[in-house]
């Protein structure tokens, strides 16, 4: 009457993908660190400092790190679902529209082409309404952030039609 346990005993293979991601940790983690040991301190007697949060930062990072390493080598992650790849090609087109049009087109319409393409990839079908909604969502940020605050935001030519 000796049952086969070997579904319940199956050892679990490290998590390769998880050990990229702890490398990440550590490497943002050492920059962090690397660049907030060259902050100049403002007095010398004092602890805190400009670079005291980079330096927290840096740590939480290093111990994120760590703890990815542990869990990958055990294998514990949860099994991941399968990455949809459309979406992800909808948002960083829009991503890169965005930055090559920024100078050109001025901040409302390329945040616009920004908005309408990351709503295309998250499900949003209908770009008719989603861009024109985008380019008055972002032209009202620019108006607030340009005209309220008196930042300084690239202005396209709808921007220079109203201001």
């Amino acid at each position: 009457m000796s049952e086969d346990n070997t579904s319940s005993a199956t050892t679990r293979r490290p998590d390769w993908a998880a050990f990229i991601i702890a490398v990440f940790l550590f490497v943002v983690a050492g920059v962090m660190a690397w660049d907030a040991s060259h902050l100049k301190t403002i007095a010398q007697y004092d602890r805190i400092g400009p670079a005291t949060v980079p330096q927290v930062v840096a740590f939480g990072l290093f111990c994120l790190g760590v703890w990815t390493v542990a869990e990958a080598w055990r294998g514990e992650f949860p099994e991941r679902d399968r990455q949809e790849v459309a979406p992800v090609i909808w948002i960083v087109a829009g991503l890169a529209g965005q930055m090559l049009l920024l100078r050109v087109a001025g901040f409302s319409i390329a945040t616009g082409i920004l908005f309408a393409l990351t709503a295309r990839g998250f499900g949003k079908r209908k770009l008719w309404f989603s861009l024109p909604l985008g380019i008055v969502l972002s032209f009202v940020v620019w108006a607030i952030f340009s005209q309220l605050l008196q930042l300084t935001l690239p202005a396209g030519p709808l921007e220079h039609l109203f201001f």
